[in-house]
């Protein structure tokens, strides 16, 4: 099974997009709050090449990218096998 970080914050739609489409692949995942938590958002932006947009999402340590880099993913039929691995 997939190890699978989803950096996000409250109110935001696009993390709830993101978090949405995880939950109906089965996906579990763990979500941080960056906005909750300073320390997360400066290992998030460190892990993402510097990105400070939410979410940002990890599979298996691999930068995915955000929302709508997850529904490409899932769009060219990639995502599957990501979560699988």
């Amino acid at each position: 099974m997939s190890t699978i970080t989803v950096y996000s914050g409250p109110s935001c739609p696009y993390c709830s997009r993101a978090k949405l489409l995880l939950q109906k692949k089965g996906a579990s995942f763990e979500e941080i709050d960056v906005r909750a938590n300073p320390d997360k958002l400066d290992e998030m932006k460190k892990r993402s090449g510097g990105k400070q947009t939410i979410p940002q999402i990890f599979i298996n340590g691999q930068h995915i990218g955000g929302c709508d880099d997850l529904y490409a993913l899932d769009a060219a039929g990639k995502l599957d096998a990501l979560l699988a691995a």
